[in-house]
């Protein structure tokens, strides 16, 4: 068995099966993909229900969270705590000293301990999902595995690859690793920025490059570095808008050596253990968004009946039930894509990296969304802290905590932007491959996208074309459903941006936003007219639930059959740009955001499936989780709609344009009458390699000298477990 497999974490990804979500973009939804073993959804192994309930108890009797955001600190007795009953080790196999519990369960423990206090889960994230234990899982050898694994059931790893250049672009790396062949190891220097634990780890993962020469190419490259090592400083503690108590540090690294066996991999490998561990690392954030949408659930049920306007419960008021109903059936769809992924991660046997980054941009962007209604539902409450509301004697709600706690979801782990592109530029590729496999595929001839093969058929990504599929990017219409006899639209025009669908394509409702469609009522759904692509997308959808199990089923079968036709539509629109874009990304210049929202959309057809999965895995007599996705779906089809119709008419290029005069500087004359209060200094500060200059900023974390005492009792704040 070679360093590269992973005989703990199942099969390698390179031969796994495509997950849900690259059969989604391809066309070919599979919900079998989506589907968790058989049993009760909601019910864990007795295992892992046993160590829930300890680490629940562990957080309302022992972790004072209003303690830790006052004091910007995690006491040292909580993280003690925590080891103690074996969090920084949930996933770690026994064989090292870990739990071995599952992916799923270390979910439900990020779920609790980011609604008590978000620096905890934080710390446990940083630690297992993109700290020591996942790289050396994935990459390590077996005596890297012994040596250092065992260790992390009580101490804390920190992953160091940001630096102040880096942002979403790892090649700007400038720390350095030199081989000494005198030691047989490595000389590291640089400076790391904003990593998570790095003011209290015992160990850490450096990213660095390795210069190229006699020994090989080089490139980035990992290594497994003790954080007490000479040469390695915590220069500063960084603070943000949000989070707390996270121990975040800048750390300098000055002429530290590092054994040859602490590399993980081979020179040049680092970029691609970072990306392993990353992917897994991004079930942690749906993981967390979806906690901070059930807590908000709650508050927004409790506070909307409890709070009387013009005599009546505000959620009585329709601008109010609008919000309730979207925190509700969206917090519902965010528990079923950690769910359902997390159950097929755990499953073994399917490549979900891109459902991760898929869940991970639709949940942080809908945390803090569903944040920032919370705050407005509560009006001047919601921007009150909880203390002062204490103070003035009522219930301590930490609704402005959360929103400024959710708002980094948009930036860590892959900004919501670069996850765009990233995915953006993996689907394209995914498509390319598709045409290579049709084009080289026996008896076939050439099938290049939006082209036609034969009598009646289109070569669209991920099969034949059907009727109600026609005119879609990548999609020719068969006769009987062409506008004019015989015209067949070039591959290079179809369902282009700006192309409008001639006189006679007539759309079904389901199929919103279609390019010049029209809606059975007979009001032409023009490209980009978000208000009939919105009408069309109500059409046909019951008026609100029905507890009738038959009825719900039916609905729920409604739904997938929408994403199967939205998936079909968005092959489409993707296979054109695959066949109009070069091999390195030529000709992608300017469709950022065109890309953007065909990925969103996916995104919205991802939750709707898991919601419609996960509805039918809870059953129910009453029918509410089928509601509940019945909600959701209903939703998310009206923001499908309108994301369709931007496909076809949108600003972008006019934004260019506007964007290209602001940096000429054309408008600056609008910037003035305003007092610039901004600090001087450098936008990007230059990181200079040498020896520190102040203290070193470690933290070492000490056991307790005395034994833990509960929270007082007297303390209101209500701490956000679900």
């Amino acid at each position: 068995m070679t360093a590269r497999e992973t005989p703990e974490q199942g099969t390698p990804a390179g031969a796994r099966r495509p997950g849900f979500a690259t059969g989604l973009f391809l066309g070919r939804p599979d919900t079998d993909l989506l589907t968790g073993p058989a049993g009760d959804a909601r019910r864990p192994a007795p295992a892992e229900e046993r160590f829930l309930a300890r680490l629940r108890d562990f957080c309302e009797k022992e972790v004072d969270s209003a303690a830790i955001e006052r004091a910007d600190r995690v006491p040292d007795e909580v993280v003690e705590g925590l080891k103690d009953i074996g969090a920084l080790a949930i996933r770690l196999p026994r064989r090292y000293g870990g739990l071995g519990l599952s992916t799923h369960c270390y979910l439900r423990a990020l779920m609790l301990t980011s609604t008590t206090h978000p620096a905890l889960s934080e710390l446990l994230a940083a630690h297992q999902a993109i700290g020591l234990i996942q790289p050396l899982l994935l990459f390590g050898t077996d005596e890297q595995k012994r040596a250092f694994l065992p260790r992390c059931v009580r101490e804390i790893s920190a992953f160091a690859l940001t630096e102040a250049d880096i942002g979403n672009d790892p090649f700007r790396m400038h720390t350095t690793a030199v081989y000494d062949p005198a030691m047989d190891g490595y000389v590291l220097d640089g400076v790391k920025t904003w990593t998570t634990n790095g003011v209290i780890a015992d160990l850490l993962v450096v990213m660095a490059v390795v210069p190229a020469g006699e020994r090989g190419e080089g490139g980035m490259t990992a290594f497994v570095v003790e954080a007490d090592a000479p040469g390695v400083t915590v220069e500063r503690r960084n603070s943000f808008l949000g989070l707390r108590g996270l121990e975040n540090g800048c750390i300098r690294l000055h002429r530290v050596a590092v054994p040859a066996g602490n590399r993980i991999g081979a020179e040049g490998e680092g970029l691609a253990i970072a990306l392993a561990a990353q992917d897994t690392g991004r079930l942690s954030l749906p993981a967390v968004s979806a906690a901070a949408a059930k807590w908000s659930l709650r508050i927004a049920r409790q506070w909307s009946a409890a709070r009387v306007q013009f005599g009546r419960p505000i959620a009585r008021h329709d601008a109010v039930a609008g919000k309730v109903s979207f925190i509700a059936a969206t917090a519902f769809a965010l528990e079923a894509l950690v769910e359902v992924i997390a159950r097929r991660a755990a499953a073994g046997g399917t490549d979900t990296r891109l459902d991760a980054e898929l869940a991970k941009l639709f949940a942080s962007e809908q945390a803090w969304v569903i944040a920032d209604e919370l705050v407005q539902l509560r009006g001047g409450r919601g921007y009150e802290t909880a203390e002062s509301a204490v103070a003035r004697g009522e219930r301590g709600l930490p609704v402005e905590q959360l929103l400024r706690d959710v708002r980094v979801g948009r930036i860590f782990d892959g900004s919501s932007e670069a996850l765009r592109a990233f995915l953006a530029h993996d689907l394209i590729e995914a498509h390319r491959a598709a045409a290579g496999e049709r084009d080289t595929a026996p008896g076939r001839g050439t099938a290049q996208a939006g082209k036609t093969t034969h009598a009646g058929e289109t070569a669209a990504v991920g099969g034949t074309a059907r009727a109600e599929d026609t005119s879609r990017a990548g999609g020719t219409a068969r006769a009987e459903d062409t506008p004019s006899t015989g015209d067949t639209t070039p591959a290079g025009d179809m369902a282009r941006v700006g192309y409008t669908a001639r006189t006679g394509d007539t759309a079904r409702a389901e199929d919103t936003g279609r390019t010049g469609g029209t809606t059975p009522a007979g009001h032409t759904a023009r490209t980009g007219d978000p208000a009939a692509a919105t009408r069309a997308a109500g059409a046909g959808m019951p008026a609100g639930p029905d507890a009738s199990a038959g009825r719900l089923d039916a609905v729920l079968d409604g739904h997938l059959e929408f994403v199967a036709r939205t998936s079909r539509r968005i092959a489409g629109e993707l296979a054109v740009v695959a066949a109009e874009s070069g091999p390195e990304g030529e000709g992608l210049d300017g469709r950022q955001r065109f890309l953007g929202r065909i990925v969103d959309i996916g995104a919205e057809l991802y939750a709707m499936s898991a919601s419609c999965v996960h509805a039918r895995a809870l059953g129910g007599a009453d029918g509410s989780p089928a509601e509940l996705a019945d909600a959701f779906c209903r939703q998310a089809r009206l923001r499908v709609a309108e994301s369709l119709a931007r496909l076809g008419e949108n600003t972008d290029a006019a934004d260019r344009a506007v964007t290209g005069q602001v940096l000429e500087g054309r408008y600056a004359w609008l910037e003035e009458g305003v007092v610039d209060v901004s600090v001087d200094g450098p936008w990007i500060a230059e990181q200079r390699p040498g020896p520190a200059t102040g203290p070193n900023l470690r933290r070492v974390i000490r056991p307790a000298a005395t034994p833990r005492t509960t929270r007082p009792s007297t303390d209101e704040t209500t701490r956000r477990t679900p």
